[in-house]
């Protein structure tokens, strides 16, 4: 354990620091709003707060729409497992676990799938 790497992100101060970097690039982003002129094609992009308002209904819009979507996209758990036994012979064994199933499956392959 005493060899692992330390990342940027590992030392709370590094934290603290991006996190001050980005309030007062926020800060100064919402000051230059005030004195900056822009070149604009409508007028109600003139209104005041105009931009972030936009953004955030363009969020809150696609968050609603994703939720929505959800609905008839969402599959079940076990979706792509539902045809595992259909290359085992069920007459040799007639009840199998599903463990069992993919455990004969993957020896017939030759290979074990090995997520780390």
């Amino acid at each position: 354990m005493d060899n692992e790497t330390k990342h940027l992100f590992d030392d709370p101060k590094n934290v603290k620091r991006i996190l001050w970097f980005l309030y007062i690039s926020c800060a100064l982003l919402f000051a230059l709003d005030f004195v900056i002129h822009r070149h604009v094609a409508h007028s109600w992009e003139n209104l005041w707060g105009f931009y972030p308002i936009y953004g955030f209904v363009g969020c809150s819009i696609l968050v609603f729409v994703a939720t929505w979507m959800r609905t008839f996209l969402m599959r079940p758990e076990d979706y792509y497992d539902k045809d595992e036994n259909t290359d085992i012979d069920v007459k040799e064994s007639p009840v199998l676990t599903k463990k069992q199933i993919k455990d004969e499956q993957l020896t017939k392959l030759g290979t074990y799938d090995v997520d780390a």
